[in-house]
């Protein structure tokens, strides 16, 4: 594994609760659709997340997202960072480009709306269906 590991919603939760940051790496239309996390309940004096996309829209990769992660992250690196896309994957991509860029980076499994069911639906688990704070106002 080439960056710092993979975490459960609930982990993930208890990282931002110590401190680290969530960056949701998903696009700005599931931001704006599906919803974004609510990281305040978690306290601590960095509790906003931020979006910053790995792909652009059509999947066009974000030749910029580095960049962009120096841009917001605070501390240079020395502050633990949470990544989470809708499943896992992205996520993945953007913790290990976090790491070698210097960041701490840590993966959320199952994403922000997890696996799909049998239907296609995506309600088996993930930040969402694991009853963790979100808001339905998308991205500014």
């Amino acid at each position: 594994m080439s960056y710092a590991g993979d975490l459960s919603p609930h982990e993930a939760w208890a990282k931002l609760e110590d401190g680290a940051i969530l960056v949701d790496v998903r696009t700005a239309g599931e931001w704006a659709h599906i919803g974004v996390p609510d990281t305040k309940p978690a306290g601590g004096t960095r509790n906003d997340p931020l979006f910053i996309q790995w792909n652009m829209a059509g999947g066009i990769p974000n030749s910029r997202f580095i960049e962009q992660l120096k841009q917001q992250a605070p501390d240079g690196g020395s502050t633990e960072l949470v990544f989470l896309c809708r499943s896992g994957a992205r996520s993945i991509a953007a913790a290990i480009a976090a790491t070698e860029a210097g960041f701490i980076s840590y993966n959320v499994l199952e994403g922000f709306e997890g696996e799909p069911d049998r239907y296609g639906e995506r309600t088996v688990n993930g930040w969402k269906n694991r009853g963790l704070p979100t808001t339905n106002v998308g991205k500014h």
